[in-house]
């Protein structure tokens, strides 16, 4: 590796809006996050699946597709 083109890396602190905090490695000392694996919804099993099991069907429905 050449000397003097790579940026500083950091062991970074991640601060989310949620108060959550941990550390990782960045060429930022300091993030802020809005949202994180402890709140996103996704993560928290709070996103309806449904919604796109809904989607699905009507995929199916549209196109002609039949389930087994």
């Amino acid at each position: 590796m050449k000397e003097g083109i790579h940026p500083a890396y950091y062991q970074a602190k991640v601060v989310c809006n949620c108060g959550n905090e941990f550390v990782t490695g960045s060429t930022k000392a300091d993030i802020h996050t809005e949202i994180c694996s402890k709140c996103h919804p996704f993560y928290t099993g709070q996103q309806k699946a449904s919604s796109a099991r809904g989607r699905i069907d009507q995929f199916n429905k549209r196109y002609g597709v039949e389930s087994k």
